[in-house]
């Protein structure tokens, strides 16, 4: 009997190693190459070509979906968001999804639909995400879409699906051997409760056990997880710089959770960012052992990263004017006491350009959070 055929560990992404090999480190400032190079950023191949698949004005917005297609894997999808009826050119803003444990859907999360628009699927070739209009799809955001707020504020806010989340994830439906087998224990869990799972929570769930096997593949390829990322949201940023209506001497980047790890990162390898927002993503490398290790994801903690230095120390190699971090005291996946150590280090560190703001909540970016972090942005990129 023939063997059945080893599927592949990377589905969907088998030009991926070949584009990361073949091509060289992004061109960062001097300061910025020994994180490049330990993160493994490949350089985007040059601006994408962008395709509007609709635009919509609704309820003081308008809001239009793109997409356009990176050197490998899917194509990636993404939305504009304006104050509808703008002049002029507006301070941009690239909006970061955070990790959340949903892989299934990506920058969708930080999006208010138009009626009628409110299903991802309309792009021919991507497959529907289900509860497109319920907001718990908001969780984690205070039950608001994100960038349609901060665009309502007066920004042109860029939101795209980055390396491995919605447009952008591996196609699980044929999982690697490690991801299948890990799956079956899943299942058997699911049916001892009762459950069934959602094609959403399928998904996530082996994207969770197949995000071992995006790291290895990483290093193999001379990259990493958070890299590979940050390829991808340099590419948004060109986007996002080059759309009409975009001040590109204004521009900005705020994110929550894993998305804040990315503003960081982004921040730290761009000098076209001028002011950004790191939310429920701060702390010292040492604050994570023994017991925080597991609470987070490849997306932070890229082998070889503590040699350069600790986390709150990537952010003296941004050349943006202001900084502001804001913790949640009672977040479960940070000790309170590696976040005081972070915000001691920044101050040293930065300053009156840097903001530290601690606040009663867990792991959440709240309304009255949103605000400041809006208040901040309006501010310094007026």
């Amino acid at each position: 009997m023939k063997a059945a055929a080893r599927p592949s560990a990377i589905p969907g992404y088998e030009d991926w190693p070949g584009y990361a090999r073949h091509h060289p480190l992004t061109a960062v400032p001097e300061a910025s190459r020994p994180l490049a190079s330990a993160l493994g950023v490949p350089a985007p191949e040059r601006t994408p070509r962008v395709s509007q698949n609709w635009e919509e004005t609704h309820d003081g917005v308008t809001t239009s979906e793109l997409h356009w297609q990176l050197g490998f894997g899917p194509a990636t999808r993404a939305w504009l968001i304006k104050p509808s009826g703008s002049v002029g050119l507006l301070p941009g803003v690239l909006a970061l999804h955070c990790h959340g444990g949903n892989k299934y859907t990506g920058a969708s999360r930080l999006v208010e639909f138009p009626p009628g628009r409110s299903d991802p699927s309309a792009a021919p070739g991507w497959v529907a995400e289900s509860n497109t209009t319920d907001p718990s799809r908001h969780a984690g955001y205070g039950g608001r879409a994100l960038a349609t707020e901060l665009a309502r504020d007066g920004f042109a806010v860029l939101a795209h699906d980055t390396f491995s989340w919605g447009s952008r994830r591996f196609n699980l439906h044929a999982p690697p051997w490690r991801t299948a087998d890990a799956m079956a224990g899943r299942r058997a869990q699911w049916s001892e409760q009762n459950r069934t799972p959602s094609a959403a929570q399928e998904y996530n769930a082996a994207a969770a056990f197949h995000e071992d096997t995006v790291a290895k593949a990483s290093g193999t390829a001379g990259t990493s997880l958070a890299g590979t990322v940050a390829h991808d949201d340099l590419a948004a940023l060109s986007v996002l710089a080059a759309l009409p209506g975009v001040d590109p001497e204004r521009l900005g980047c705020l994110g929550f959770s894993g998305g804040g790890g990315r503003a960081l990162i982004l921040a730290a390898l761009s000098p076209a960012i001028r002011s950004y927002v790191v939310t429920a993503m701060m702390t010292t490398f040492e604050s994570l052992f023994p017991a925080y290790l597991d609470a987070h994801s490849w997306l932070l903690q890229t082998p070889g990263l503590a040699r350069l230095g600790d986390w709150p120390s990537f952010t003296a190699l941004a050349d943006a004017e202001k900084l502001l971090v804001q913790y949640g005291s009672k977040d479960p996946l940070f000790p309170e006491a590696g976040m005081r150590a972070a915000h001691r280090a920044l101050s040293a560190l930065h300053g009156s350009a840097y903001t530290g703001s601690f606040w009663p909540v867990g792991h959440e970016f709240t309304v009255h959070m949103q605000r400041e972090a809006f208040a901040f942005l309006r501010r310094e990129l007026a």
